[in-house]
């Protein structure tokens, strides 16, 4: 076994793969949707036990998700 091979002997690269990353940004932000409406349900118990951050978390979640779905629908063309 040869690590290193002449240029003259490598095969050519692959093409890369197309992907559909959208319907992964999209489950995401399907579920940051249902942690923030989980969150806003539970708010008082929430807020009562000092985690009202996971309210935000879940709004950020949300927003970087959708800003995914445009980068990726932007990239597509």
């Amino acid at each position: 076994m040869r690590l290193w091979l002449k240029d003259s002997e490598r095969r050519p690269d692959p093409l890369p793969a197309r992907t559909d990353a959208r319907k992964a940004y999209l489950a995401g932000t399907v579920v940051w949707v249902l942690a923030l409406v989980a969150a806003l349900i539970w708010r008082d118990q929430i807020t009562a036990a000092g985690l009202a951050w996971w309210i935000w978390c879940a709004v950020i979640g949300v927003g970087l998700g959708l800003f995914g779905l445009v980068w990726v629908q932007v990239r597509r063309r």
